[in-house]
């Protein structure tokens, strides 16, 4: 895979690193943060590793780049910022790419739960906010009353074996 894969080198003398936001260097203005748009050498650049390393990290599934129509690997600003913590995970903390791997699975799982905890509490609100404007129309108010619901607990106790008639 050559470095004249699709997307240009951005402009001026040495590559800067991408960042989020508007202007990003080769970024397409109608990309974001997750459009895979880099070829595997600017990727390679921005993140200051290999070529050769992204695509072993490719291969067994730490960084996985978007493809393009051709199959060749397009890495998004996301990305690349993945491969700059998995080389400070590994370079800094010295952890292994196993290690590496399952650190990245957790952070991602921690964000898909972070993320049905907010459409859980954003369902909260507007059941409460459903039930406040029943409460609130006239002749209603009576029917919503809260209700205590009290549960009792039975408790068995086995009784005296009656004889039986056989003995």
């Amino acid at each position: 895979m050559s470095g004249g894969e699709g997307t240009e080198r951005p402009t001026g003398g040495r590559a800067r690193a991408p960042q989020a936001g508007s202007g990003i260097p080769g970024l397409p203005p109608w990309a974001d943060e997750d459009t895979p748009v880099f070829v595997i050498s600017i990727a390679a650049e921005f993140s200051g590793m290999h070529a050769q390393t992204l695509r072993s990290y490719d291969r067994i599934g730490l960084v996985s780049p978007g493809r393009a129509s051709g199959g060749g690997r397009r890495y998004s600003v996301r990305d690349i910022a993945l491969l700059r913590e998995v080389q400070r995970l590994s370079q800094e903390e010295g952890v292994n790419l196993a290690g590496i791997k399952r650190i990245i699975e957790l952070e991602r799982e921690v964000d898909q739960l972070t993320d049905r905890l907010a459409e859980v509490v954003e369902e909260l609100g507007r059941a409460q906010s459903r039930l406040q404007t029943l409460a609130d129309q006239p002749g209603r108010g009576s029917d919503l009353l809260p209700v205590r619901r009290t549960q009792s607990v039975v408790v068995w106790q086995p009784g005296r074996r009656r004889p039986s008639a056989e003995g």
